[in-house]
């Protein structure tokens, strides 16, 4: 596994002429995977993709990626566990973490890894490069399409009830709430924005 890594890495290198800045990106979703890393090259990117924890750590410690892209939630792992490994391997790494469960606690502990930034998915080629290169500036700029309140409700609502392993008097219980009101929220399907 190690030596096809080093492999398709040494071809990547000949393959980057230009020296184009290295960027990892790590995700499990395969179409989310590829439509990005193709919108990140046409942004002047050299990118590696992987699709889980183990393979994302190896390839760190041969490419050293200047920036790095990872999802939150791997099936093998934790995303935090690339962050920290990215941060190791190269201490002036730009890391995003993307995840579609978005709250404050999970925010904290990406940045406390080593990201510059955490952005929810679906987030975009755009985004994505403006949070790489945002320099020294101390907040990104705004999102132009904010979550709504019923969508972080959803979201958080979603994120809870997985934790419980999809326990529903659990969650219930943590949130708060009715079990037979958590059921109605459950069965609806989730906000659009």
């Amino acid at each position: 596994m190690i030596d096809e890594i080093k492999k398709s890495l040494l071809e990547q290198g000949k393959n980057n002429p230009d020296n184009l800045p290295s960027l990892l990106l790590v995700d499990d979703d395969d179409a989310f995977r590829r439509r990005l890393a193709v919108a990140l090259e046409r942004r002047g990117y050299c990118v590696t993709s992987s699709t889980s924890v183990n393979d994302a750590k190896v390839t760190t410690k041969i490419l050293r990626p200047k920036f790095a892209v990872i999802d939150l939630r791997i099936p093998d792992g934790s995303g935090l566990e690339v962050v920290a490994e990215v941060r190791e391997s190269n201490p002036d790494a730009r890391i995003i973490v993307l995840t579609g469960y978005g709250n404050i606690a999970t925010a904290v502990a990406a940045v406390k890894a080593g990201a510059i930034d955490y952005l929810a998915k679906p987030a975009d080629a755009d985004e994505i490069d403006s949070a790489l290169n945002m320099g020294d500036r101390p907040l990104p700029p705004p999102p132009e399409n904010p979550m709504s309140a019923d969508r972080v409700r959803w979201e958080h609502i979603q994120r809870v009830f997985q934790q419980c392993d999809c326990n529903v008097s659990e969650t219930a219980r943590r949130l708060g709430m009715h079990r037979r009101t958590l059921q109605r929220i459950l069965a609806k399907y989730s906000p659009n924005e």
